[in-house]
């Protein structure tokens, strides 16, 4: 049954991915701006920022299936109803719409697997994350796939919101809640090391580090398919074979979790976010060939998705007591996405004054070095779990 959740969180992934391969043509439609159509690729992000938060406080008064299920027709509704826009305004509006569903049901898959894998926090985030790599690999290549055969955006997009509404339906027959209510016991495991409030120097490093891995992350996931077409000239199909491989990449997700389940924070999230910092001035500088950029975009997806993204999540819930799993989680949510909200915006900004080298090296490189060096400052002594 954790299987069928974890395979709904693949359909959200795959709705994350897919507007960005599509941007061009929406581009070209609407005649919008590269800033502006990096805003559309990552403004989902403010919905989940949004909703990450309150989504917590929801999950102590409704059940986590319904919360679920709530999330996923909300963000298949968004991405169907995309084609129906007639401007920005209104594209933009069923873009959030996307990302608060997206929020919910990320929210409860974190709760879920927080409690029911007690013993292994980060690596069932991991797992979480590594169903996410299935859905990007899936995505650019099923719909650079459905966009080089119709010849039009609409009909991914149409397709990808049905597929949402068929995963729902299988989460209300085979899904028991028996799964997605399920506690860890405080009282078998008194208290367990953690802060008894969010309000922890651990918890504010981590709130600070994840607004600047929203700007690395979506930077990336936002902007990269746009800089592969229009930068780099790639067709829709070899964009989407080169972005899949972020995808496989991020396969590593559960390894990257039993890492950070066994090491030093400091350790994992610094180094790892030192090497985000040279993946990205190298993605944007260097070579544009093909076997080049696909070497570095799985590359990418090792680091940042696998590592970066699993342990960020797994240490902002070892920060507090297994009580507040849940907020903890929704911290987390809304302090990436709300950053990530602007990073497509911010991307494009830069692309179009400096070019496309600067927007790399300033967004994504500088932004993860920034990281590291909060790494430095948190002590794992206080988040023994």
């Amino acid at each position: 049954m954790f299987g069928v959740l974890l395979a709904s969180y693949a359909i959200n992934a795959m709705d994350r991915q897919l507007f960005p391969l599509v941007a061009p043509e929406v581009r070209r439609e609407f005649g919008f701006s590269l800033a502006g159509i990096g805003l559309l690729s990552t403004v989902f992000t403010l919905g989940m920022a949004v909703a990450g938060a309150p989504t917590g406080f929801l999950l102590a008064r409704f059940s986590r299936k319904a919360v679920l299920q709530t999330g996923i027709a909300l963000f298949s509704a968004g991405t169907a109803l995309t084609v129906v826009s007639r401007g920005f305004a209104d594209m933009l509006m069923y873009r959030a719409v996307t990302g608060i569903g997206e929020a919910m049901q990320l929210t409860v898959l974190l709760a879920v697997a927080a409690n029911y894998f007690v013993g292994h926090r980060a690596a069932a985030l991991g797992a979480v994350n590594f169903t996410f790599a299935i859905g990007a690999i899936v995505s650019p290549v099923l719909g650079g796939a459905l966009l080089g055969a119709y010849g039009s955006w609409r009909v991914p997009m149409v397709a990808f919101g049905v597929i949402g509404f068929v995963v729902m339906a299988m989460i209300a027959v085979s899904v028991d809640r028996s799964v997605t209510e399920r506690d860890s016991a405080p009282a078998a495991h008194g208290h367990d090391g953690g802060a008894a409030t969010l309000g922890n120097r651990n918890t504010i490093l981590l709130t600070v580090m994840s607004l600047l891995g929203g700007l690395v992350i979506y930077g990336y996931l936002g902007m990269y398919p746009t800089f592969l077409r229009e930068g780099l000239g790639y067709s829709p199909s070899t964009t989407g074979l080169v972005v899949s491989l972020y995808g496989f990449g991020a396969l590593t997700s559960i390894g990257g979790g039993w890492i950070g389940d066994r090491g030093s924070p400091r350790v994992v999230l610094g180094t790892s976010f030192v090497v985000a910092a040279v993946l990205g001035y190298l993605l944007f500088n260097g070579s544009g060939a093909y076997y080049w950029q696909a070497m570095l975009s799985f590359a990418w997806g090792v680091v940042v998705s696998g590592m970066i993204y699993v342990n960020l999540a797994g240490y902002h819930v070892k920060a507090v007591r297994r009580n507040l799993a849940g907020r903890a989680s929704g911290m987390f949510v809304t302090s990436l996405y709300l950053s990530a909200a602007g990073a497509g915006y911010l991307m494009g900004w830069i692309a179009d004054r400096a070019g496309w080298a600067d927007a790399g090296t300033i967004q994504i490189s500088l932004s993860s070095l920034c990281a590291a060096g909060l790494a430095l400052a948190l002590r794992p002594e206080q988040s023994p779990r």
